[in-house]
């Protein structure tokens, strides 16, 4: 069993920093550590002198975030009085909407007033949303529509914050294979996954914060996944194609393998996972990812996390390695993590590796790309994808991606239909992710803007030619 996490904090900023440059927090950024063994019951629960350690009880999370104890929640609110603007629409507008939703759409592009900086913080919600207390009342009806969320949003992060025991970030060990996992949903494959059992909504938030990563693409690529070709199973007939044979490796049959010169069988290559666009995802504590090894037996799998933040702010922990002729592109590597888990880090642009030719060759059977929140269509960062996109499609592998809301999953779609027109196969119609992260997040540059973790998820291969036979004339 893992071993259980004291603090972990989680901060989302928006896609794009001020200078311009992709944003590095797009998940969980904070880094786990161990709560103290003196302090945890065999039952797994915290002893009475864990109060010792708590800043703030479960019934004292709200707090506004210029007035927080906690002296990273109030160096959110000075840069977001820094840099987020006021949404009042009597303000001149100083961004293009990117969105349908976006307030910048009901101020004026000339006239108006000069623009704001959000100073006042909404009693309600604890979070600066407007300049002054005049513009927050004539627009309370707006932002009425956000204000519980970001409440909730608000006592999460005290929360993460507060110094409690968090028994939800305790995992269970690997089940017996013939135990079936049911992807239903978050309770059932919780509970067929022997969780303890999680029995406040903060606590599942707080949990499906990091599991969203690997369960999103277990969900994907099991047997039992609840995407198929069923009605609303929104699995195309390629998908069923390409995921067959995927889910053909990850479910081997049985060898008569043992543990004794008799049992010796010749075992299949790993499953390769290429994380593209990696950031705070790869610094996840490494538990997490363990859980995705959990839910499929006989198979190892090695996890490639490539980009050019994908090491970001981790120094302390691995220092880069010198780039050297027998490890060209500095590759972190972690190799004993789990008998049936591999992690190596690139901090460098996919298309440059593909490239090199150092995946190569790629096989349908044993590899796969995830994109996690990759912003293929956002104006920030879609130059970094135009190179790299016609190289994933050269590859003929499935190619999953997620995105933080709605409008963001259907940016991206568009995008790559737009630059590769009918050179796409589409696997995975686009809808919300069954396993997205139930905790919402906020961009400290705009408090309006509120999303979630993997929220939505489709999945796409570059288009396959079959090749036909003429029929020769009679």
């Amino acid at each position: 069993m893992s071993a259980p996490v004291n603090s972990v904090s989680s901060t989302k900023t928006s896609d794009t920093h001020p200078t311009g440059g992709r944003s590095v927090s797009s998940a969980v950024q904070g880094r786990s550590t161990a709560y103290p063994s003196s302090h945890i019951h065999a039952s797994g629960h915290a002893l009475p002198h864990d109060r010792e350690h708590r800043i703030l009880e479960s019934n004292n999370l709200f707090h506004s975030w210029s007035n927080s104890p906690i002296p990273k929640i109030r160096q959110r609110a000075a840069f977001t009085k820094q840099y987020a603007h006021c949404p009042h629409p009597s303000h001149q507008a100083t961004r293009t909407a990117i969105n349908p939703d976006d307030p910048e759409l009901r101020k004026p592009k000339t006239g108006g007033q000069a623009p704001a900086h959000v100073k006042y913080e909404c009693p309600d919600c604890g979070i600066p949303v407007y300049c002054c207390e005049e513009h927050y009342m004539d627009d309370y009806e707006a932002h009425l529509e956000i204000c519980d969320t970001l409440r909730e949003i608000n006592e999460d992060d005290h929360d993460l914050s507060s110094g409690r025991f968090f028994p939800e970030f305790t995992y269970p060990p690997r089940n017996m294979e013939e135990q079936l996992v049911n992807f239903t949903n978050w309770d059932t494959l919780l509970y067929s996954r022997e969780f303890a059992a999680i029995n406040q909504e903060r606590s599942l938030r707080q949990a499906t914060r990091l599991l969203t990563y690997p369960l999103t693409i277990g969900s994907v690529l099991h047997e039992l996944s609840p995407y198929n070709i069923r009605r609303g199973g929104r699995l195309t007939v390629e998908g069923l194609k390409s995921l067959s044979a995927l889910r053909y490796t990850v479910h081997p049959p049985r060898t008569g393998a043992g543990k004794d010169i008799k049992g010796l069988r010749m075992n299949p290559p790993p499953v390769r996972i290429f994380i593209l666009g990696a950031r705070a995802e790869s610094s996840l504590p490494r538990d997490v990812w363990v859980q995705l090894t959990h839910l499929f037996h006989r198979v190892q799998f090695h996890l490639i996390f490539i980009g050019p933040e994908s090491m970001m702010n981790r120094d302390a922990e691995f220092p880069l390695p010198e780039r050297t002729p027998l490890n060209p592109f500095g590759a972190v590597v972690e190799d004993r993590i789990d008998p049936q888990l591999k992690i190596s880090t690139f901090v460098e642009y996919y298309h440059t590796l593909h490239k090199a030719n150092l995946f190569y060759p790629y096989d349908p059977y044993f590899d796969c790309f995830v994109l996690f929140h990759p912003g293929l269509g956002h104006p920030a960062s879609s130059h970094e994808w135009e190179e790299t996109l016609p190289l994933l499609l050269e590859t003929k592998v499935p190619i999953i991606a997620t995105g933080y809301t709605e409008w963001d999953m259907h940016r991206d779609l568009n995008w790559v239909k737009e630059k590769v027109g009918g050179e796409v196969d589409l696997l995975l119609e686009p809808g919300e992710n069954i396993f997205r992260s139930l905790r919402w997040d906020l961009n400290d540059l705009d408090p309006q803007d509120i999303s979630c973790g993997n929220w939505g998820l489709w999945a796409f291969r570059g288009k396959r030619y079959e090749a036909t036979q003429k029929e020769s004339e009679q």
